[in-house]
């Protein structure tokens, strides 16, 4: 007994050393400035605010160097506004750059873009160089300490060429001499600078300009150079620093109250093991924390959304354990014994719920974009976590705790008896609520589409600008409607008043206005109009331009995805369970679900942009979760009725019942982080959140109601055959 004691308290000391080690690693580091992980975590541009834009180029096959080229040339230009620019490819024909950190936002846009030409010209209007000649430039400011003008500053730009240039610009440069150059960007002079003399050297500089700001603007012209395709901007994002900053306080804010209340359930529910599980919990947000902050994953909002919902779902694996041990409690094995059977038993479920949700973030970081990727990679980095947590330190802790001593059945709990709903009984009238459902959604859908567009789809499905603000003082809609929205269609030279639409954000000072596709001159005026009326702060608004291309590409793509997750996890589960049945009412089951969180997008008329995608796959990795689990039982209740005592649906409903307070226990845990988020979450975090209550709530009466019927009425159907 004193040996087992002590090995309890090693257990325990090992596990509780784990979680101090890794929450100072998260927290507060081990250098000396004492900055943990959690600020080596690198943030998406909805959150640290910046610029993010799409180029596309022009020509329908532009060759691979110049796209490369063109690429460079942006990098350089992106640096020139922050040292963290990120500048990368997206397929074969577009660039995307994503600057954090800036506030001219509006000048970025204008400037980054640019297709224009650099040249240099004689009097004559001969190219003498061009910007292929131009290694860098830089403007500089003089103090001239000799002559009439002492101490008086001089602003200069100093150019630094290129071998090929400085052999050029000396054979310029002597046969120009008491003449003029001029620089010469987009068949514009910018510059006209007088040559005394032959240069014959790597550097050079142009002087006489009148103050600082002009050096740096000419500077900064010819430093930027030419891109070699013609590019058009198709899809952009400004945010402004203070709305990113209040996305990340709000999150922060939902996932700390959902992580305690669930918690607190759990210690309230399971007692010993909920004590052990809540341990896992924690060292679990901790270690999310140090492997994103490790493998340089970029933490979007969606992402943070995916962090606090996988919070939620790690929950289920102990919920899964939980529920077997107390059944074999309950079934009289020792407690040992039952902790021992709860993980082993347990073990099959949580490996295949799990990696079919991992299935709809693979597939999702494959085919999605931008902040779709981030919630993507979030989320299977958390299943991962959740499944070494669960089956892991859980269960460290839980063995720590009985060696130490406590060993009675009331700390563990026991079930005695398992609720005999006639969940298979009920059958028809299931069906038959999910059926209207189901048919009320497509037929909405259809209705829909002979209007117009099937449903409410955001700039990122249609195409158009987003522009989120975050107004000094709160309005009621009927004020914005009143007098924002003319104001901003008179900004924007908008004469059709039904293309301004906004949105008021519940409980906020923000408002979301929709416009059609506006481009740069149409950006700076709508900025300067809020800035100048309502005292809106540059760093207070937030656009997005997304062109109709892209809108339909978007469309296609959240297609694509849906349709091929639902196929990968159909043979994921028909291989694992060796059972088409299985598999084919698991995904009749999710595309269910699928269904009735579509009709409540259009009964609630809830946009559809880039988050439903993410909302759609997660829900469909729930839903399958939760029936996996349920089949799993079959499939054991099944292979231990050897001697056919029971009908195929009494093992059904046995089943059913068995799994009962796991689909309770991890809708409700799960259904809390996602409610609190709705709660507290900004806007765009509201907008994700509302749906997957709705999937949530759904997956939970589906699993339940609807999957094991499908399985149970095929099975049934395929043995009468089989008889006849």
């Amino acid at each position: 007994m004193r040996d087992r004691k002590g090995t309890g308290v090693l257990k325990l000391l090992f596990g509780l050393i784990l979680l101090g080690f890794m929450a100072c690693v998260a927290f507060i580091g081990f250098d000396e400035e004492q900055y943990g992980s959690l600020y080596d975590v690198d943030l998406g541009l909805d959150l640290a605010g910046g610029v993010s834009i799409t180029y596309q180029a022009v020509d329908d096959n532009p060759s691979s160097s110049a796209m490369s080229d063109a690429k460079e040339i942006l990098r350089k230009r992106a640096e020139v506004y922050s040292t963290e620019a990120s500048v990368y490819m997206e397929g074969t024909t577009r660039i995307c750059v994503d600057i954090p950190n800036v506030k001219d936002a509006n000048t970025i846009l204008a400037e980054l873009g640019k297709p224009g030409t650099l040249e240099f010209k004689d009097e004559s209007g001969n190219v003498v160089l061009d910007g292929n000649d131009i290694k860098t430039a830089q403007a500089a400011s003089i103090r001239d300490n000799d002559g009439i003008q002492a101490n008086q500053v001089e602003y200069i730009v100093q150019l630094v060429l290129t071998p090929e240039g400085q052999t050029k610009f000396a054979d310029v440069t002597e046969k120009n001499k008491g003449k003029t150059i001029s620089i010469v960007y987009d068949n514009e002079v910018v510059s006209a600078p007088y040559v005394r003399e032959k240069i014959d050297s790597e550097t050079c500089q142009i002087d006489g300009l009148d103050s600082l700001e002009r050096a740096e603007n000419l500077a900064s012209t010819i430093r930027i150079g030419a891109i070699p395709v013609s590019l058009e901007e198709v899809r952009s994002d400004v945010v402004g620093a203070k709305l990113g900053q209040k996305a990340i306080q709000t999150s922060l804010l939902a996932g700390a109250i959902g992580l305690a209340i669930v918690i607190l359930i759990m210690i309230i529910l399971y007692r010993v093991p909920g004590i052990a599980a809540s341990l896992a919990l924690i060292c679990y947000v901790t270690m999310m924390i140090v492997v994103i902050a490790g493998f340089d994953i970029t933490l979007t909002l969606p992402g943070i959304a995916g962090m606090i919902l996988s919070i939620g779902m790690a929950v289920d694996a102990n919920v899964i354990i939980f529920a077997r041990i107390k059944e074999e409690i309950g079934s009289g094995t020792t407690v040992r014994t039952a902790i021992n059977n709860g993980f082993s038993k347990a073990l099959s479920a949580i490996v295949d719920g799990n990696v079919t949700t991992l299935i709809s973030a693979i597939i999702l970081n494959i085919l999605g974009s931008g902040t779709v990727r981030g919630f993507a990679q979030t989320l299977a980095v958390g299943i991962i976590l959740s499944m070494i947590s669960s089956l892991g330190i859980t269960r460290l802790f839980l063995t720590g705790f009985y060696d130490l001593g406590i060993q009675g059945k009331r700390a563990y709990g026991e079930t005695t008896k398992t609720t005999k709903l006639n969940v298979i009984g009920k059958r028809p009238i299931f069906f038959t609520i999910s059926g209207i459902a189901v048919a009320l959604s497509i037929g909405l859908l259809i209705f829909n589409a002979t209007q117009g567009e099937m449903m409410n789809y955001s700039i990122d499905f249609v195409g158009g600008t987003s522009s989120t603000i975050d107004l000094p003082e709160e309005m009621t809609l009927e004020e914005i409607q009143a007098q924002v929205e003319p104001e901003i269609a008179s900004a924007i030279g908008e004469t059709n008043m039904s293309n301004v639409t906004s949105n008021k954000v519940v409980d906020s000072s923000q408002i979301i206005v929709r416009t059609k596709t506006l481009n740069q001159d149409e950006r700076v005026a709508l900025t300067n109009m809020l800035k100048e009326k309502y005292g809106v702060s540059e760093d207070g608004i937030q656009m997005q331009n997304i062109s109709a291309a892209i809108g339909q590409e978007m469309r296609r793509d959240a297609l694509i995805s849906v349709a091929v997750a639902t196929l990968c996890m159909l043979l994921y589960i028909w291989f694992r369970f060796r059972n088409l049945t299985f598999a084919a009412a698991s995904v009749l089951t999710l595309l269910h679900d699928v269904f009735i969180v579509i009709l409540a997008y259009l009964l609630f008329n809830w946009t559809v942009g880039t988050t439903f995608i993410a909302c759609m796959l997660t829900i469909v990795g729930y839903s399958i979760n939760a029936t996996i689990v349920i089949f799993d039982r079959v499939r054991e209740n099944l292979s231990l009725d050897g001697s056919k005592r029971l009908t195929l649906k009494e093992i059904f409903n046995r089943s059913i019942n068995q799994t009962m307070t796991r689909s309770i226990f991890t809708s409700l845990t799960t259904l809390i982080m996602v409610v609190v988020l709705a709660i507290v979450g900004v806007a765009a975090i509201r907008d994700f959140a509302l749906p997957l209550i709705v999937g949530i709530l759904c997956g939970g009466f589906s699993s339940v109601c609807i999957a094991g019927g499908l399985a149970h009425l095929m099975m049934r159907e395929k043995k009468m055959e089989q008889n006849a």
